[in-house]
């Protein structure tokens, strides 16, 4: 009752205030749709945020896996499936613990940055982006091994290890390596064509599913006279699904490529890996590449064709994490949007 009489009492005075002094209903009007303005970027802020959450934070168990596994030349489980991702995981995390499957995460936030920070830099000159990933290359090579060293045999390595061993890669310092690492001008190709290739593919995808979600959603964005929380929300889902599409495809296609690219980048850097066989024990590197090409027909002599894809289940895990934490957000905001309107 006393819920019921304060709502009576404000409507009574909204009604007052609106008959003495129009203006202030103008005013209190002016003051609803800001908060509805601001309630709508909150939505497509929190959205967009639990995109990038998971794509660098929660996927990142599955780029650790993923790359083990492309990199293993010993495994005879090729794990395809997402179910053997999983049992491995569960192997992995069970005997060395959760921190197996999260290393080297801050190595790759810093590749990131190198890579955003050259990007920007480098598009005021020239649009091309593969000097942006040759620049970079050193860095993520550093990140590369640190995600696939085995958490049995290495050390805790410090935030700024990779931006270290890069720079030391590059002069030729740092940690000692074998005489089959292969020079950063024989990485250069493979690492400019993978990055150049992810970048078209992805600008093409992104580009055509936007137009096409924009042209069948485009009577439902929101207007003046419709502020539903549905057309709320759609209009900043065409974004993140393009987004979404552009990098599942480049990596769905490219990845027999970032295999051979992985490979690459190991070999002759001492690195220990964990057994994707059992999820305990460990196995050294010991390729012996002399460049792409050779690589190339070594993956597929040895390995068969299958072996490009060693890891693919990680990929069909992380997409679909991914799926599932955009469509919780998007339930959660319009259950948010709809207790408020």
């Amino acid at each position: 009752m006393l819920q019921l009489y304060a709502i009576k009492l404000v409507i009574r005075m909204i009604c007052i205030l609106a008959f003495f002094y129009p203006s202030w209903l103008s005013l209190l009007y002016n003051l609803f749709s800001f908060l509805s303005e601001q309630l709508n970027r909150f939505a497509g802020f929190g959205i967009g945020l639990a995109s990038l959450f998971t794509e660098n934070v929660l996927a990142h168990p599955c780029i650790v896996l993923r790359r083990q596994c492309q990199v293993n030349y010993h495994a005879r489980n090729y794990h395809l499936t997402p179910f053997t991702i999983v049992n491995i995981m569960y192997s992995i995390n069970k005997t060395q613990g959760p921190r197996a499957l999260w290393k080297g995460m801050g190595s790759t936030f810093i590749v990131q940055g190198v890579t955003l920070g050259t990007e920007g830099i480098i598009s005021e000159f020239t649009p091309l982006p593969s000097l942006t990933h040759v620049i970079a290359m050193p860095f993520y090579s550093a990140s590369l091994i640190e995600t696939v060293q085995s958490e049995i045999i290495r050390d805790n390595p410090g935030i700024l290890d990779c931006v270290k061993e890069g720079i030391g890669r590059v002069v030729g310092m740092g940690v000692p390596h074998s005489k089959r690492l292969l020079p950063l001008m024989v990485l250069t190709f493979p690492t400019a064509l993978h990055g150049v290739l992810h970048y078209v593919i992805s600008s093409i995808i992104q580009k055509l599913v936007l137009f096409v979600l924009k042209k069948e959603n485009s009577h439902n964005l929101p207007t003046e006279s419709s502020a539903s929380v549905q057309s709320m929300l759609d209009a900043y889902f065409p974004e993140l699904i393009a987004s979404f599409a552009a990098s599942l495809c480049a990596d769905v296609v490219l990845y027999p490529l970032e295999t051979v690219l992985h490979r690459l980048h190991i070999q002759g850097t001492r690195t220990i890996i964990d057994n994707t066989d059992l999820g305990y024990e460990v196995l050294p590197i010991n390729t012996q590449y002399e460049g792409m090409r050779d690589c190339i027909n070594t993956i597929k002599r040895e390995e068969g064709m299958l072996g490009f894809y060693k890891g693919f289940g990680a990929v069909i895990v992380q997409y679909a994490l991914h799926v599932a934490v955009l469509q919780l957000t998007k339930i959660i905001y319009s259950t948010l949007l709809q207790n408020v309107s």
